[in-house]
């Protein structure tokens, strides 16, 4: 089979035809017409149009065909085919093309006079701050009391150079923020001024949240994934690479969820992009294996691993005869949720890309800490094997499983919860559009309620937030409404599901811009009285948190004088939520995957301002 995989990877695409052996520079238009314009210039949902791939940066289309979404259909293109694209798509020269760290100019820098390096006081460590993901900040750690919030102002903005989409949560120690971007570059960056402590360039662009661990002799450590499966880990103060290691060797294979940190061992969820490979028709779809990996955090040494579902086998041939597989999928993209006192933590996995369905997949599972062995399976949606080709005309369908799924996977983190008579519960929101509650111990299901409408970017996306009493649900339904008609937020009493009070989707503030909605995909976030929701129309919104009203609302979707001196400007707010901490709330504008608003800015508030 890794032969098999290995020889798709380099023959998917072809010999191209628009450029010799002898040709110096490639033809940018040639190549965008062999090999891009039958799905971005057609009718696919979760693809970018032609205009929307105008706005962004010729360095972020490198990177989607290098790294993420279409690094399996530019296989066989050279790097100077992939930026002659780029450049085309965003009228540059492919001159213009510069490395990510050659993008960062001196001036975006602290000097050493400027430059704090203290980890000490409040601290967002991570996606979620705690190990049973809750995504609440305490009053302290926050900075800001609710009648604060009101009054919040833009203090800095840095502009990410080279990117069109967001990248990781923010991460915030004492004085240093800490965040990933697209294009594989992680910042440290001074937390009060935004200038630049250090970067360090991965190998891949990452969306998992740096993590960082402190030692009982001062050293810290940052953690985190990239686009390629590999976890590296970083001196938190000098961004010195200690360690890097490959967990999946699957062609496909990524890391987009938070790495979960206990008492010296690392649990890395492993993802895949392989959903999206099934769309060439020639492709042997499909072999992926969502798992969970441990690893010893001083040396990233593999202590177990533990696939979500069981090996691939051949199944049938597609209508071109090309070999299928299956099982495939299960992937995990999301942070786990711990629970070290029982020796247990808790993944989400998502749906299945070929026939047959596994029973793992769409599920809910419990782990054992130490050696990774499955202790229950909780599916909350079955038959779920959906791929993106089946949203694909002509031959680009072949691989599109029979009686396809709805896409009812999990993006969104578990959460473990406490209710108020001692019930240890795990709480799970689904693309469904369904919240669920189990019985941590056993798995069994203790409610489950309909919060919103499904679909293929419906329902519930990326995190929720719970204060133990109430869970806060964001809705996205993207692509399944319109603007003004999407999105919405809700709060569920977490001891039976009831709906405590529910908020309609924001105002059409689209005014029909390419790109635009209200959908609110993006990961709540919560401190005492407040709930922070970003939306794809760009606004990031804050709700009392009693009543849903609205009390905080900024557009992000500007252009920025930044402190770096980047060109920059906001778009939709995806993935990622608002970091609250020290009186502060950041948030990263910009998502122009998937056809929504490109932006490359990260956005610091604080009640003072400038």
């Amino acid at each position: 089979m890794r032969a098999v995989l290995i020889v798709v990877a380099f023959v998917v695409i072809g010999v191209p035809e628009h450029v010799s052996a002898q040709s110096a520079t490639p033809n940018g238009e040639a190549v965008y017409t062999q090999h891009c314009a039958a799905c971005h210039e057609g009718s696919m949902p979760r693809m970018p149009s032609r205009e929307a791939l105008r706005k962004m940066a010729p360095e972020a289309i490198e990177t989607e065909l290098s790294s993420f979404t279409m690094r399996r259909q530019a296989a066989a293109l050279t790097p100077a085919e992939r930026r002659a694209v780029a450049a085309y798509l965003t009228d540059r020269s492919p001159d213009t093309y510069r490395a990510p760290l050659d993008l960062i100019g001196k001036q975006a820098y602290c000097s050493t006079a400027t430059a704090r390096e203290s980890l000490n006081g409040a601290s967002w460590n991570g996606w979620a701050i705690d190990p049973q993901n809750s995504r609440v900040q305490s009053a302290a750690n926050a900075g800001l009391a609710a009648a604060d919030v009101p009054r919040l102002k833009l203090k800095w903005s840095f502009g990410v150079p080279g990117v069109s989409a967001s990248g990781s949560q923010v991460t915030v120690l004492g004085s240093r923020a800490f965040v990933g971007t697209r294009n594989g570059v992680i910042y440290s960056l001074d937390a009060k001024t935004g200038c630049i402590a250090w970067a360090f360039e991965a190998d891949a662009g990452v969306r998992s949240t740096p993590v960082v661990v402190r030692a009982t002799d001062g050293a810290a450590t940052v953690y985190f994934g990239d686009a390629h499966a590999q976890v590296y880990a970083l001196d938190a103060l000098t961004g010195a690479r200690r360690w890097k290691v490959k967990i999946d060797d699957h062609p496909d294979a990524m890391i987009t969820g938070g790495v979960a940190v206990y008492r010296g061992r690392l649990y890395v969820p492993v993802s895949s992009l392989e959903e999206g490979t099934a769309a060439i028709a020639t492709y042997e779809c499909c072999t992926f294996r969502g798992s969970l990996v441990a690893l010893d955090a001083a040396t990233g040494r593999q202590i177990w691993k533990t696939f979500t579902i069981p090996p691939a086998q051949q199944t049938t041939k597609n209508t071109r005869g090309t070999q299928l597989w299956g099982p495939s999928g299960g992937a995990i993209w999301s942070q786990p949720a711990l629970d070290a006192e029982r020796n247990r933590l808790f993944v989400a996995t998502g749906d299945n890309y070929s026939n047959p369905p596994a029973k793992e997949s769409d599920a809910i599972m419990s782990l054992a800490m130490d050696t990774g062995r499955v202790l229950w399976v909780q599916q909350t949606h079955s038959s779920d094997a959906w791929n993106i080709s089946c949203v694909v005309q002509g031959t680009g369908s072949v691989n599109c499983p029979d009686k396809a799924g709805p896409d009812f996977d999990f993006g969104s983190s578990p959460v473990l919860t406490t209710l108020p008579d001692g019930r240890r519960i795990v709480l799970a929101g689904q693309k469904s559009g369904m919240l669920h509650a189990l019985n941590a111990d056993t798995g069994a299901p203790i409610w489950k309620t309909q919060v919103g409408e499904g679909g293929v970017l419906g329902g519930i996306e990326w995190g929720f937030a719970v204060d133990g009493t109430t869970a806060y649900v964001s809705l996205s339904s993207a692509f399944e409404k319109k603007a003004g008609e999407a999105g919405g937020l809700v709060a569920i009493n977490v001891a039976d599901g009831t709906t405590r009070w529910t908020v309609s989707p924001p105002p059409d503030t689209c005014n029909a811009r390419p790109g635009c909605n209200t959908g609110q995909p993006a990961a709540v976030s919560l401190i005492p009285g407040v709930v922070f929701s970003g939306s794809l129309d760009g606004h990031l919104r804050a709700y009392d948190s009693k009543s849903g009203k609205v009390v905080f609302d900024v557009n992000t979707q500007n252009e920025y004088d930044t402190v770096n001196r980047i060109q920059a400007r906001g778009g939709s707010l995806n993935g990622p939520g608002a970091t609250v901490v020290g009186g502060m709330v950041f948030v990263s504008s910009g998502y122009s995957s998937l056809g929504f608003m490109p932006g490359n800015v990260l956005l610091a508030f604080s009640v003072d301002g400038k």
